[in-house]
């Protein structure tokens, strides 16, 4: 009986010190993983801030818009139908260290994205088109010039209002986070580090 309870008590001993190598072997490795993950998060933040800003979308919009003047009993007209292009930006020199972040228990590297930046209209000077009524006035006044500039301002305005519609806000959001999200986990991958990256903006 006494042999038994010796070999059970050597066999307790035994389980224990592998338990509590293998423990601490995997705790060895977790810290490693650790900071190979943060080294390599801080590199790949540091790489972003060094290009200052990302267009990771860009969308083109035409706006249609019409001024009238009256003067003199007369009235002048004009409608101008004005192409451009939007750029949505972030500012990477925003992101900081805070807002990468690493949850070792869901291996799982969060960004935290700066709000997107509307870039623009670029308006397609060759591509507007005007369309006049009411020549007897604008041959007597400036009423031409007048129309053109208003066309023009709400021209511009309406297309940066095309571009914050749900639907272009929401696609510039997704090419944003993908190009993100790309941008930590190829360096990652690369290490042989099996990882989840998610970027969010603050609002979602």
């Amino acid at each position: 009986m006494k042999g038994m309870i010796k070999w059970i008590v050597l066999a307790l001993i035994v389980f224990g010190l592998a338990f509590g190598g293998a423990y601490f072997f995997q705790q060895r490795v977790n810290q490693q993983l650790d900071g190979k993950v943060e080294t390599i998060a801080t590199a790949s933040l540091q790489g972003l801030r060094e290009q200052a800003r990302l267009t990771a979308f860009i969308a083109s919009f035409v706006a249609v818009v019409s001024s009238e003047q009256a003067r003199f009993g007369l009235k002048a007209e004009q409608t101008m139908i004005m192409p451009g292009l939007v750029r949505y930006e972030v500012d990477l020199n925003a992101l900081k260290p805070a807002d990468v972040k690493w949850d070792k228990e869901n291996n799982t590297l969060s960004v935290a994205l700066p709000p997107l930046i509307l870039s623009g209209p670029e308006v397609d000077l060759s591509g507007i088109r005007q369309y006049d009524g009411g020549g007897i006035l604008m041959a007597l006044t400036n009423a031409e010039a007048t129309l053109d500039a208003a066309n023009r301002k709400r021209g511009q305005d309406e297309l940066l209002k095309q571009a914050k519609g749900e639907v272009p806000m929401r696609l510039a959001r997704d090419a944003t986070r993908n190009a993100i999200e790309r941008s930590f986990a190829m360096p990652l991958r690369a290490a042989g580090i099996k990882a989840t990256v998610v970027a969010t903006f603050a609002d979602e």
